[in-house]
């Protein structure tokens, strides 16, 4: 199991069992209330390499710094690991800029068909688990976040309506440009909660 999967094995056993019992809310893109504004450093693991909705605001940039904005980011699928039923996928941020920057908080995560892309059902929803701290990128350094995907499949299909997905749509922390994935994971076209998303923390998925 990879190392991101055991930190989110205990919250998602938790969310996979609420999930699974038939939990079908509408679920929300919104933050908890509050966050840590701790100051994490990430630093570079290597040279910069081949290659919903913004989360919630950033601190006070006294406090946070420049926040990394989409342009400045390298933004990819990392490590998955699969479990019965669904998925834990990394979504790595790697600061592609020659200037320091800082991710804080959640990315704004969906499932999309097309394309044209077209949203596919709900965003994933916040976790609360782990506290939001600020990380700061020096140039070629990574952040990750963690969303696990609920196979729609799992669910009656009248309630959920299963659908292919074509890719995620990834908004990083505070920033209004998305990106594409490649991801074909099955969402449910119903307002039925299938994601859930972890903030971002330092580091690469793959170490």
């Amino acid at each position: 199991m990879h190392p991101f999967g055991r930190a989110a094995l205990a919250a998602g056993v938790l969310i996979c069992a609420m999930t699974l019992a038939g939990c079908a809310s509408s679920g929300s893109s919104q933050p908890p209330a509050g966050g840590s504004t701790t100051t994490v450093t990430a630093s570079p693991s290597s040279p910069a390499a081949s290659s919903g909705t913004p989360a919630v605001a950033a601190p006070s940039s006294s406090a946070a710094g420049t926040a990394c904005a989409t342009s400045a980011l390298q933004v990819k699928l990392g490590a998955s690991d699969g479990y019965a039923g669904g998925v834990y996928q990394a979504i790595d941020f790697t600061n592609t800029s020659g200037s320091t920057c800082t991710l804080f908080g959640y990315p704004g995560v969906s499932l999309v068909t097309g394309p044209p892309y077209k949203q596919l059902g709900v965003p994933a929803k916040r976790t609360a688990t782990t506290p939001a701290k600020v990380v700061t990128l020096a140039p070629g350094a990574t952040a990750n976040a963690v969303v696990q995907i609920v196979d729609a499949l799992n669910f009656p299909s009248p309630s959920c309506q299963p659908a292919k997905a074509a890719a995620l749509k990834v908004y990083p922390p505070n920033q209004f440009t998305a990106v594409y994935l490649p991801d074909t994971s099955y969402g449910c076209g119903n307002p039925v909660q299938t994601m859930y998303i972890a903030p971002v923390r330092p580091g690469s998925s793959s170490h």
